[in-house]
């Protein structure tokens, strides 16, 4: 059995959380600029952009670990793609996604039509009938969202971020019909390298439109492949405990340098060389359980982050959203901007865990137990 399906990995759930801090700091500097901050008393311009506005590459985090995690499940559970069940498939992801994704957009749906702003259709001061949320919905119900905004552009502040769900969800819809189809492992590996060598060519063809480049299918599917290459590698692979830790602050280091370095001129090979870091990293993590130390410990917030990425990453656009709505951006006061972006972050905490709590949790296990039930 693959350890991805022996239960919650805290090394994983520790670099799922750090890559949602980097999507919330990412979104936070977008609203409100650090260059009203405290923070630009200690830092230059230059450093405070590297530190905040990269936060794209967490998205790409979170396809190498989702690639990671569905195909190493898939493959403990069913043991050979030839095996896999997808109608079992498809009700366990449908279970985990939808039921927090339609109450999300049914509250962005609900204060777009009442005109609160940040919740409404325009682009370049022109504002989009009402209709248009059924197409904006159903795009992103129907996973062509980042579709959308190729030829639309940024049309709604709360349904833009989706775009990602859409690259996962097409991922989810193609694994089972991949597996029964190709069957093979070494086929399945081969689907993957091309995936991976095509990713470059694409950014590379598409530098100059931030649209493509970071939202479009072939942009991201690369990471993915990356991540299911890593759990299938991962089933005859098992590094020793100390390889895995040297793998771990290897893979660390080479992720800290992308990501500092940026994105902005290295758009073709900076996310596959994240991507490849963060493979790394769950190489190193797959057979290890928890770790002890002071250090560990400290990052009990980031786990608990990491826990609940998906419900941080839905919900955390309609809570800055509202705060926007309280004080403006460019409104916010120097001594303000720290305790802003805190109450930012732990309103977002907050919420996640209301929402898994009430929504989450509960819909997963009612879907899962009737369709166990009727089978």
């Amino acid at each position: 059995m693959s350890p991805a399906a022996a239960g919650r990995n805290p090394h994983i759930d520790f670099l799922r959380g750090v890559s949602i801090f980097c999507v919330l700091f990412l979104h936070f500097t977008l609203a409100y600029r650090f260059t009203a901050s405290p923070l630009a008393v200690v830092f230059s311009r230059a450093q405070l952009e590297t530190i905040f506005f990269n936060g794209n590459f967490g998205v790409t985090m979170f396809f190498v670990i989702s690639g990671y995690l569905i195909t190493a499940n898939s493959l403990a559970r069913w043991g050979e793609p030839r095996n896999v069940d997808w109608r079992a498939f498809y009700v366990l992801r449908l279970a985990r996604i939808m039921p927090c994704l339609v109450a999300v957009l049914a509250i962005i749906v609900t204060l777009g039509l009442l005109g609160v702003p940040n919740f409404t259709n325009t682009r370049g001061g022109h504002d989009f009938p009402a209709s248009f949320f059924l197409i904006a919905v159903a795009s992103v119900l129907s996973f062509w969202h980042n579709v959308l905004m190729e030829s639309v552009g940024y049309f709604n502040y709360c349904l833009n971020i989706y775009w990602s769900l859409s690259v996962e969800e097409v991922f989810y819809l193609a694994l089972p019909i991949v597996f029964l189809t190709v069957r093979r492992i070494s086929l399945i590996s081969i689907l993957c390298l091309a995936l991976i060598a095509y990713g470059p060519i694409y950014r590379g063809r598409h530098a100059d439109d931030e649209l493509y480049f970071m939202y479009g299918y072939f942009a991201c599917f690369d990471a993915i492949a990356f991540g299911c290459l890593t759990a299938i590698l991962a089933r005859k692979v098992s590094p020793s405990p100390r390889s895995s830790l040297a793998l771990r602050v290897t893979a660390g280091l080479v992720m800290a340098i992308v990501y500092f370095r940026g994105i902005d001129g290295h758009e073709v090979f900076g996310f596959s060389l994240l991507a490849l870091g963060t493979a790394a990293y769950l190489l190193g993590s797959a057979h290890i359980g928890s770790s002890n130390g002071a250090l560990w410990r400290a990052g009990r917030v980031v786990r608990w982050m990491g826990r609940h990425s998906y419900e941080c990453y839905l919900f955390h656009i309609v809570v800055l959203a509202l705060m926007r709505n309280v004080v403006a951006p460019g409104h916010l006061g120097y001594a303000a901007w720290l305790p802003w972006m805190a109450l930012f972050l732990v309103s977002t905490g907050v919420v996640a865990a209301l929402v898994s709590r009430v929504i989450s949790d509960p819909a997963n296990a009612a879907i899962r137990h009737w369709y166990w039930r009727k089978r």
